[in-house]
């Protein structure tokens, strides 16, 4: 199984996420867009993820909701700006519990020998913002999630 790679430079405000998968781009996309399969994947597995809403086009938008074994629950929200399916989605992503700090993710989806590489870029409004979200831990729950649509993609 592929690693997922963070790459995260001091003074920056952005975050990179790569990670190949071993199937075909089309599948990688679907498994993003479709509110049938993101609650497999999204998010820790500890949590239930809700598909609220997934209007996946231009002018679209989505929300899910994680919700833990106590019944609390965490709400994450966006914008779709822009779909070109299979090969990209940019959207803004904003967790409900720290409103107004929103970032613009693009995700790339590219086919290399029957392989998809999945670059996820989201940029902060400051280095401030990106850095409270390293600190918040979110790459250990990115990796885990990461994991989780590989399990899906791949069929394991």
């Amino acid at each position: 199984m592929s690693e997922t790679e963070f790459i995260i430079e001091p003074g920056r405000q952005d975050i990179i996420i790569k990670r190949v998968y071993d199937a075909p781009r089309d599948v990688v996309f679907k498994a993003v867009t479709d509110p049938d399969l993101i609650p497999n994947w999204w998010g820790p597995a500890k949590y239930e993820t809700v598909v609220d809403r997934a209007d996946v086009r231009p002018g679209g938008s989505w929300r899910f909701v994680s919700r833990g074994d106590d019944g609390e629950e965490y709400g994450f929200r966006g914008v779709i700006h822009d779909v070109a399916a299979p090969e990209r989605v940019v959207q803004t992503f904003e967790f409900e519990g720290a409103p107004g700090q929103v970032s613009l993710e693009t995700l790339t989806l590219e086919e290399v020998d029957g392989k998809t590489q999945y670059v996820a870029v989201s940029v902060f409004q400051s280095v401030e913002d990106r850095d409270g979200m390293v600190q918040s831990g979110m790459q250990e729950g990115a990796s885990e999630t990461m994991d989780r649509l590989a399990e899906i993609v791949e069929g394991r």
